[in-house]
């Protein structure tokens, strides 16, 4: 991920205001958001490896038309691969780890496996920001022509893994997704509640991603600067994540939930108020927390689903995140545009808050019960 310490500088560069920046992301999102259920089945009946391989080849797409053309119309085509092939590895890549620690009788193992994955991709994003914040001082669009390439040699990767296939009694893909829906939305409670606390918690974390370039600028810090930020900030959450299974066994889980969705949503108010570079350590909290959250949250939605539908249910999961990212986007744009970005982290902070205590309290409530 070379380019996503720049990729908001990269667009701006490309004439792009906020708004349509935003916009881009929320196009991303919805596309994901449409193709996430179906994907998760894809996933589940047709083979998780061949759902990766088909991820990595529509990313490397996407990529290279980032890297070829500069217009508003083509970053939308670009955005659309890159999400259906971001669709396609979301439920897949967790739920192959999943079932194949459990084929090892080693499934207590997950959050452990997961968070030393998670923590694994962003040390590597901390040396590749590093490294594109650096190119980018040379050329603003040299890092996603280097991202296109590394996306390139993913794909080899993709064919190098071994699958693990669960077998569906009924054949009826309508009748497949609806009980998968069913099951994570009506039937369970506990589940319907751990997915819609995920989901806020990943509109948050998502919404600070895409804000924290705008906010480097507006307290004046040098763009030379960003891939070392970008670098410092995934290696938080990369160091949170890689600790997280011990916070599990140690944390009553409900607790540790609202303990960190209130941290994470007071740390966007308290960047609302601050503009200086004393906000930067409010921004390294909530990555701190999202590395916490992320694997733990993973580990807690697989616990209580069946093998044969654990795709489709993450990519519910996803589903519910990319839809209302994809509301929220566009809105925090357009008020960081007319307003002030610091407006826009009061905005995210606030709607975190509100959904977050709202689903631990049901989550509390469900487990007392």
């Amino acid at each position: 991920m070379l380019a996503m310490p720049i990729i908001v500088i990269f667009f701006k560069e490309n004439g792009l205001t906020l708004t349509q920046i935003m916009i881009l992301q929320s196009v991303y999102s919805l596309t994901v958001a449409l193709t996430e259920i179906p994907s998760g089945y894809f996933a589940d009946f047709f083979g998780r490896k061949k759902s990766i391989i088909i991820s990595t080849i529509l990313s490397f797409c996407g990529y290279l038309i980032f890297s070829n053309y500069c217009s508003f119309e083509a970053f939308i085509i670009a955005e659309i691969l890159v999400a259906l092939g971001g669709s396609l590895m979301s439920g897949a890549d967790s739920a192959l780890m999943y079932d194949s620690l459990k084929k090892l009788k080693k499934e207590e193992r997950y959050t452990q496996i997961e968070g030393k994955s998670y923590a694994i991709g962003n040390f590597s994003e901390s040396i590749a920001g590093l490294i594109g914040g650096l190119i980018a001082s040379v050329s603003i669009v040299l890092p996603v022509q280097i991202q296109t390439i590394v996306l390139f040699f993913s794909i080899p990767v993709a064919f190098s893994l071994v699958d693990i296939r669960y077998e569906s009694e009924n054949k009826n893909i309508l009748y497949n997704i609806k009980n998968a829906l069913s099951f994570s939305l009506r039937e369970n409670s506990k589940l319907k509640w751990l997915i819609i606390f995920s989901s806020i918690m990943g509109v948050g974390t998502l919404s600070a991603a895409w804000l924290a370039q705008p906010f480097f600028q507006i307290i004046e810090i040098p763009i030379i600067y960003f891939g070392l930020l970008w670098a410092t900030l995934n290696m938080t959450s990369g160091i949170s994540s890689y600790n997280s299974h011990k916070i599990e066994t140690k944390s009553y889980v409900n607790k540790l939930l609202l303990t960190v969705s209130l941290i994470m949503s007071f740390s966007f108010v308290i960047i609302f108020w601050i503009n200086n570079y004393v906000g930067l350590f409010f921004l390294y909290l909530i990555y701190y927390n999202r590395g916490i959250i992320t694997p733990i949250l993973k580990n807690q939605i697989n616990k209580i689903t069946n093998s044969e539908i654990r795709a489709t249910v993450l990519s519910i999961r996803s589903f519910i995140l990319r839809i209302s990212f994809a509301i929220v986007a566009p809105i925090l744009g357009f008020i960081g545009d007319k307003m002030s970005i610091s407006y826009s982290f009061l905005i995210i902070g606030t709607l975190v808050l509100l959904v977050s205590c709202l689903s631990a309290y049901k989550l509390k409530t469900n487990s007392s019960s």
